[in-house]
């Protein structure tokens, strides 16, 4: 198994519910250690740049003024395999599609007009993790013990 660190962001929806802290306890009893957090508000630029490949998009500006209704918490998490890990623990994209026990199952909208309000991203690979976590944790902000 391969030791990774990934980036997760608590959307907007997340706050707004009040299940940070329940979603970063299931990371946590997973065995993940945090090595860096923060909440930010996301500027237009790094909200370009972190969905440069939609940016062209016509839904775009929504999917912008969703991720700038409240702050996000940015969560740079480490463990075995944690980018694969990390993901089945969330569930599929789409709230609607997650099973319970999931998290976007238990978390994520049930509405299918509301696919974007999924409660966190995830980083989906290893080179998108090193490029997120560099985008959202300056080089002090991410910790190791």
């Amino acid at each position: 198994m391969a030791l990774e660190t990934t980036l997760i962001l608590f959307k907007p929806d997340a706050l707004q519910k009040n299940v940070t802290g329940q979603v970063l306890s299931r990371f946590q009893a997973e065995g993940f250690v945090i090595r860096g957090i923060k909440m930010m508000k996301l500027s237009d630029e790094i909200l370009a740049e972190h969905y440069a490949h939609i940016a062209s998009m016509p839904f775009f500006p929504s999917v912008r003024e969703f991720m700038q209704e409240t702050p996000v918490i940015a969560l740079a998490l480490e463990g075995e395999n944690a980018i694969a890990r990390v993901r089945d623990l969330l569930g599929p994209t789409d709230s609607t599609q997650a099973a319970a026990g999931t998290i976007r199952g238990d978390f994520g909208f049930k509405d299918s007009d509301s696919k974007m309000r999924n409660v966190c991203h995830a980083s989906d690979s290893p080179e998108a993790a090193a490029a997120e976590i560099k985008r959202f944790f300056k080089e002090d902000e991410v910790f190791a013990f």
